[in-house]
């Protein structure tokens, strides 16, 4: 009996020590994102490697804030792409992060058709006709992937009220865009 009760003793008092371990592993990795999220809130870049999906999408939402729509609408696409393979475990948005995702760049495509001027006679720039037509492709695919998203249905019905039923555009020629400072062509 003394035998039995004290492996039953040793037992606990290994499961103590794993409960004691892992709380403490717990609290360190609560305080570290309450630091992170502290960082978002004040509006700071976070440092480090320790969130690369997050520090993009932050320093992402800070450019749009800027007004630098276009950057953002980069740094957003990128966060969409496959995450590449690393030594340590990749973040893998879900279905309702990427709804968040193609909702934050169609409101940065919506703002930026909204800067364009209009045409003397009145009619929308090509730019910001083709700026109105992704923006409700990403408003759309935001709903495809969340349909409870409520601000992409606001902002879509927003949008549809700015752009004209029957909108075309002319296809972006690329050919004249510039790869670094190098310019594509003849020179």
């Amino acid at each position: 009996m003394k035998n039995h009760l004290m492996r039953k003793n040793q037992v606990l008092c290994v499961a103590l020590i794993v409960g004691v371990l892992g709380s403490a592993y717990e609290g360190y990795q609560v305080r570290k994102i309450a630091h992170a999220n502290a960082a978002l809130q004040r509006g700071a870049v976070l440092e480090g490697d320790l969130y690369p999906f997050h520090q993009k999408f932050a320093d992402a939402y800070q450019q749009g804030n800027a007004g630098h729509y276009k950057h953002a609408i980069q740094n957003f696409g990128q966060l969409l792409e496959a995450p590449k393979q690393h030594d340590e475990a990749v973040f893998m948005p879900n279905e309702q992060l990427k709804s968040q995702i193609h909702f934050n760049i169609g409101n940065h495509l919506f703002h930026s058709g909204l800067q364009r001027l209009v045409e003397a006679d009145g009619a929308i720039q090509e730019q910001a006709k083709f700026d109105y037509l992704q923006a409700r492709a990403a408003y759309e695919q935001s709903l495809k992937l969340d349909p409870n998203n409520q601000a992409a249905k606001f902002n879509l019905s927003l949008l549809h009220g700015v752009i004209p039923k029957h909108i075309k555009t002319v296809p972006q020629d690329p050919s004249g865009m510039e790869i670094s400072n190098l310019p594509q062509g003849l020179p």
